[in-house]
């Protein structure tokens, strides 16, 4: 691979080669246009026939939150399937360390504005059991950031690490980052770790393994990730726990599935060709990893999950986790509306079944986490006012497919938390996992507000604040 200067690359190569593919336009001309003759129509039938109209609203919801329900159960029972992980065990490494060399490895790490990380950043990656005349280690710092660039300076670079600097422009975002340094990768292999990451120290090893052994169009692994603070505070108990459920029970059930994945921001290993041939990440989409996930699949790719995990810093002042929570779920409405500007084509790309677990995964979090406050609201009018007519909108099966939703439904949601701690035998965290429904609004208030700020900022970065636990 020929030397590449920073000035010869192009960040935003997805945004001008595949406009269609990004978004640097958030909404289409034509999805414009539905919208608004969406909206129309919805006020119209209000209008008319206000009663029926909310009727057929209510039942279309509770029939997508039963048909939510039910797929969780499938996948948390997918997730049992020896085929849900892939596993190695110290024998099988020890093999394969007698067996040849391994391959060059690049290893990405963004940071903005946090030197106080730095420095444990460079010790865990030292402790990598990986040959380090084979590692390429770039800190991606912006040349603005004079604070960690400072900090770098301050710290002798072990073999194989190297600052990157990313030039000022728009948009101002990790993905932006990432794709210099994907341009300027010598490895075959490529994975990002977030500065405040503490992987295992034979994750690379078994990533490299499980590219060796799995079909050619495995292009990325995604470890399983975890909290090494998780009992800080109450808001830290929860994020475990929702972590817990989502890397270790969820996300290796779609992997048994052979869904589309909507991958995780850090510890995802990629073959870097395969990546360098998709274009890299969508500079414009604040969360680039479920966009990634979702073009690997459009392309024929597929992902699988890998039993190591890489322990990071859960947010724990809640200003902060909103922000970052607020641009993940704005990133999601993204990239639902990037990859549903062609349906059919979307539906032929990724097939039936695929096209269905991406409305499950990415438009699906979007639907609950926006309409959940309006059945909240409805049926706290109904425990304590009890309004005429309220019933109404709730005809038979309605009610009952409703009474489903809220017994069982949400049952089942807090039981995966459950499950994920007990997988993590976290114990001491299932107590936390019975206030979920506390959780669930601040979801829902970030939610919100990300929607809003879809068409107000769709492009700005709300940065999630590391180095918070000495502090706490």
């Amino acid at each position: 691979m020929g030397k590449v200067s920073i000035s010869e690359i192009d960040p935003l190569e997805l945004a001008h080669k595949r406009p269609e593919w990004s978004a640097v336009a958030p909404l289409t001309r034509g999805q414009k246009f539905f919208s608004a003759l969406a909206l129309i129509a919805l006020v119209a039938a209000l209008v008319m026939a206000p009663m029926k109209t909310v009727q057929i609203l209510i039942a279309v919801c509770t029939a997508i939150y039963v048909v939510m329900t039910l797929y969780k159960f499938v996948v948390i029972r997918a997730s049992a399937s020896p085929s849900a992980i892939i596993r190695f065990t110290p024998e099988q490494i020890a093999a394969r360390d007698a067996a040849g060399p391994w391959p060059m490895y690049t290893i990405l790490i963004p940071m903005y504005k946090e030197p106080e990380t730095l420095r444990q950043m460079v010790a865990a990656l030292q402790k990598m059991d990986y040959p380090k005349d084979k590692l390429d280690v770039q800190f991606l710092l912006e040349e603005d950031d004079t604070l960690t660039l400072s900090a770098a300076a301050r710290l002798e670079m072990p073999q194989g690490f190297r600052v990157t600097k990313i030039p000022e422009s728009f948009p101002r975002t990790k993905p932006k980052a990432c794709n210099i340094g994907l341009h300027l990768a010598e490895g075959k292999y490529l994975v990002i770790y977030d500065a405040e990451d503490l992987p295992e120290t034979d994750q690379l090893k078994k990533a490299v393994m499980a590219f060796e052994s799995s079909p050619e169009n495995v292009a990325c692994v995604q470890s399983r990730l975890n909290y090494y603070n998780p009992r800080q505070n109450l808001l830290t108990r929860w994020f475990t726990a929702e972590y817990s459920a989502w890397f270790d029970l969820q996300l290796p059930g779609l992997a048994a599935l052979g869904a589309v994945i909507p991958l995780g921001g850090t510890s995802n290993h990629f073959k870097t060709d395969i990546l360098q041939k998709l274009m890299g990440w969508d500079a414009y989409n604040v969360t680039e990893d479920c966009d990634l996930g979702v073009r690997l699949g459009r392309a024929g790719y597929t992902t699988r999950m890998l039993e190591t995990t890489t322990w990071e810093e859960a947010c724990s002042v809640f200003r902060f986790w909103i922000k970052q929570r607020t641009r993940w779920q704005k990133g999601y409405i993204q990239t639902w509306f990037v990859h549903m500007r062609r349906p059919f084509r979307l539906l032929r790309e990724l097939g039936l079944v695929n096209f269905f677990h991406y409305q499950m995964l990415v438009g699906g979090v979007t639907f609950s986490v926006l309409v959940n406050p309006f059945f909240w609201g409805m049926a706290l009018g109904w425990f304590i006012f009890k309004p005429v007519g309220l019933d109404g909108l709730f005809p038979g099966p309605v009610f009952a497919a409703g009474a489903f939703c809220l017994f069982i439904g949400n049952f089942v949601f807090i039981y995966i938390n459950l499950l994920g701690c007990c997988k993590r035998r976290n114990d001491g965290l299932m107590w936390a996992s019975l206030l979920t429904p506390l959780y669930w609004m601040m979801m829902s208030y970030s939610g919100w507000r990300a929607f809003i700020q879809f068409f107000r900022a769709p492009f700005v970065w709300e940065k999630t604040q590391h180095g918070l636990v000495k502090k706490a």
